[in-house]
């Protein structure tokens, strides 16, 4: 499955973060070993820190908010 967004719950900030991959992104993830390492390089371009979320990739982003 090819995985296009990547969606953060930052615990420590109260933070929700969505991703877009860029295409190059997008190939990176998919051919990862180690899905979680790929997440790591992309901490300081997108400033959040793995350690403190819980993350989902998906393919299809679908969003409800009941504020």
């Amino acid at each position: 499955m090819i995985m296009e967004y990547i969606i953060l719950l930052d615990y420590t900030d109260g933070e929700v973060i969505k991703i877009r991959l860029s295409e190059q992104e997008t190939i990176l993830g998919n051919e990862a070993e180690d899905f979680e390492e790929f997440l790591r390089t992309l901490e300081d371009k997108y400033n959040f820190k793995l350690d403190n979320c819980c993350w989902m990739s998906t393919t299809n982003l679908k969003e409800r908010s009941y504020l």
